[in-house]
């Protein structure tokens, strides 16, 4: 990747800020290290864990949770976009106009980056929670109908 330049942010200050799962640092990194210029890549979840001694639910738990951080983002199958802020460029004006083509809000150094990030994360905590306890009740259900 000679010649590729990263966009102009403190980046890493940004994503150490947000207290990501310890695999997704390590699939960042991963996925940085391998990407396109502009932040494609196109690499398997089981390519990633097997380059990072990972097991498949890891990486996939690593990449809900970048995914999660508006970081990565799963175009399709084996298809991701790094944030532009955080992909290469062949040249510091390609980065530029990455970075000033992205709205606002979705940038790393917008003021409430790393709150977002706190609330998706709730959020998501909350589905799964909402899910587990749907799923208990219609356990409990069934077994009430098999005793009866």
């Amino acid at each position: 990747m000679s010649g590729l330049h990263f966009a102009a942010v403190n980046a890493e200050g940004v994503v150490a800020d947000l207290d990501l799962l310890p695999a997704a640092y390590r699939v960042l990194l991963k996925l940085r290290a391998h990407s396109e210029p502009g932040g494609r890549i196109e690499i398997d979840q089981i390519t990633i864990a097997q380059m990072l001694g990972l097991s498949r639910a890891a990486v996939n738990a690593a990449l809900r949770d970048l995914d999660l951080a508006q970081l990565v983002k799963k175009q399709r199958p084996g298809i991701y976009q790094l944030n532009p802020m955080l992909a290469a460029y062949h040249s510091p004006e390609d980065a530029i106009a990455a970075v000033k083509a992205m709205p606002k809000h979705e940038r790393l150094n917008s003021p409430d980056f790393v709150e977002r990030y706190r609330q998706a994360v709730a959020a998501y905590q909350d589905q799964l929670a909402e899910k587990r306890r749907r799923r208990d009740d219609a356990k409990r259900r069934q077994n009430l109908k098999a005793v009866s």
